[in-house]
């Protein structure tokens, strides 16, 4: 039985994958921390503790108290955030992850941290191989393309069992988005029901690759759980599952709510970012090294999307 601390567990992800990992191996067993304590019913339902994750001693000093095997090292300023603080980024993204990496090496602990389709840029194939150029034009890509050669790099040398995904945007009704380029995307369905109209910051045929978080939280768990002599790309992965623009997602919601409308008034700064990543990632290698396959498509997500969202906002009104 695996015991996980999970670092930034009170944002988009770390909210829902704690919930997920508290019923895959238990309440106690998984000890959520963030920088700040916040009303959640995650912080009520098991162990939680603050932490900045660059201080390397409070962690270890957690890591010891709780007997500690695994971290899921989320905690990152996203890519919109993360270009207005670029500073901020780099010392929370890039000293974080190597103050856990450090930890992990004294401690023999398994690590997983996300990395991003942030991490590749202009020069990248648009659909996007497993192993390609990597260069990209934000700190947040910046700091995600060093953290996945950190991770190897303690693999190699260290031993480390380091681990990654390169999520695409994520899309969820449980939690709300902590500023990224993708954020339109869960953005456009709160409006869909609130008001029947949206104004999108992203310019009509921007391909991006997206995923429904259940698939994503999965996706976590079955890295986590694969047989280590099959991996060969530990940091990162590519894993897929749908790719849109935003008129086909503006067209999806339009199926269920006909009556929906959408215009456009183009962020230049999301608009730069979001230009620069891929159309689409292809997983092969996920596929045939932990039998990845995503489970929802554009329409399947959609359903799903409204019909849990229109329940949350009645009770909010």
């Amino acid at each position: 039985m695996k015991t996980i601390l999970i670092t930034g567990g009170l944002g988009q992800i770390g909210t829902e994958l704690s919930t997920y990992l508290r019923q895959a191996y238990g309440t106690n067993n998984v000890i959520v921390t963030d920088v700040v304590k916040k009303d959640s019913p995650v912080v009520e339902a098991g162990p939680f503790e603050q932490l900045d994750v660059t201080d390397g001693k409070r962690l270890a000093e957690l890591v010891d108290r709780y007997h500690v095997d695994t971290v899921l090292h989320l905690a990152a300023l996203l890519s919109a955030v993360a270009e207005a603080h670029p500073q901020a980024a780099y010392r929370i993204n890039l000293d974080g992850l190597f103050q856990v990496l450090e930890v992990a090496r004294e401690k023999q602990l398994a690590v997983f941290t996300p990395s991003s389709i942030g991490a590749f840029g202009d020069s990248t194939p648009k659909v996007t191989p497993q192993d390609t150029i990597q260069r990209p034009s934000t700190m947040y890509g910046v700091t995600k393309v060093a953290g996945e050669l950190l991770c190897d790099y303690y693999f190699r040398r260290f031993g480390v069992d380091t681990r990654g995904v390169r999520f695409p945007g994520l899309i969820s009704y449980e939690a709300l988005p902590g500023g990224g380029t993708t954020d339109y995307a869960v953005e456009i369905y709160y409006a869909a029901l609130k008001t029947g109209k949206y104004v999108c910051p992203i310019a009509k045929g921007t391909l991006m690759d997206m995923m429904y978080i259940p698939d994503a939280l999965r996706a976590v768990h079955e890295l986590m759980e694969a047989d280590p002599t099959k991996l060969k790309h530990r940091n990162a992965f590519n894993i897929a599952a749908m790719s849109f623009a935003p008129e086909d997602i503006a067209a999806a919601i339009q199926e269920e709510l006909p009556s929906f409308t959408m215009s456009y008034q183009v962020n230049p700064t999301l608009q730069a970012i979001a230009d620069s990543w891929p159309d689409k990632l292809e997983d092969t290698a996920a596929r045939e090294e932990w039998g990845w396959k995503a489970q929802y498509d554009l329409k399947t997500m959609t359903k799903d999307m409204l019909k849990n969202l229109q329940p949350r906002l009645a009770e909010t009104k």
